[in-house]
């Protein structure tokens, strides 16, 4: 299934069919886990002299699941995450498809050994975002271990706030491979999440930042139709699952 996307003069063509999925599924020990948070967990739903398990002898499965958005795999958040008086995903009303960039990006470790994406890790200057209205950041080195680390106390890489309030001025999502934009441990400061979404300025509600996804280095940096799928929750937070679809200007 093949279309056409115009967007002001510019027409790009996309296969529907064809696309990477750069979401981490989540269901087993392998699983990632960041900031303390309990590992994911699907159990069969019980109840006197049942147990929704086909396994079990049940004729369905029914289980539960129990799951930390923030802590248990990809998953995409709005500013509610900070702020009372942001609307939450369901609120929000994402449009689902959106044109993306793909960049790959090298971390400056700093005097006290961080590992940060700062305006030095790429020449963001010359970064073509003319139509694009998303970016994915994937960082190096880039290994299939970021599809089931356990990131608690490692004080793994993080955005640099200035950054960030550059990424504001550009796009409306971001989609990074790491735990979150800011800081393991940065006494509740949060500097990189305030200044994509300039909380204490002028709040850009309608933003959102998608963290722990994970782009195989088989795929090439470029333009992509981005297909962010999120849940419908009302609250802050959403398990989701990123597609991108390659472009080709017409």
């Amino acid at each position: 299934m093949k279309a056409k996307i115009k967007i002001q003069e510019n027409s790009y063509r996309v296969d529907l069919m064809k696309f990477y999925d750069i979401s981490i599924s989540v269901g087993d020990e392998a699983s990632p886990v960041a900031y303390g948070a309990p590992a994911l967990e699907i159990k069969p739903f019980k109840d006197e002299g049942f147990t929704g398990s086909l396994e079990a002898g049940s004729p369905v499965n029914f289980y539960n699941i129990r799951i930390n958005p923030h802590g248990n795999g990809t998953h995409t958040e709005t500013a509610r995450h900070i702020s009372r008086e942001a609307p939450s995903i369901s609120e929000l009303n994402l449009s689902p498809h959106h044109i993306a960039r793909l960049i790959t990006v090298t971390p400056r470790i700093t005097e006290d050994a961080d590992s940060v994406v700062d305006l030095s890790s790429y020449d963001w200057d010359s970064l073509d975002l003319e139509d694009v209205n998303a970016i994915i950041i994937r960082t190096k080195p880039n290994n299939i271990n970021k599809r089931r680390a356990n990131y608690t106390g490692t004080n793994p890489a993080y955005y640099d706030h200035e950054l960030l309030s550059w990424l504001n001025k550009r796009v409306d999502h971001l989609l990074i491979d790491l735990p979150s934009v800011d800081k393991e441990q940065d006494g509740g400061a949060l500097k990189g999440h305030k200044a994509f979404w300039q909380t204490e300025k002028k709040p850009d509600y309608h933003k959102t930042i998608t963290e722990m996804v994970f782009v195989d280095s088989v795929v090439n940096d470029g333009l992509y139709l981005l297909e962010l799928q999120v849940l419908s929750l009302n609250t802050d937070a959403s398990p989701s699952r990123p597609l991108l679809f390659p472009l080709k200007k017409a």
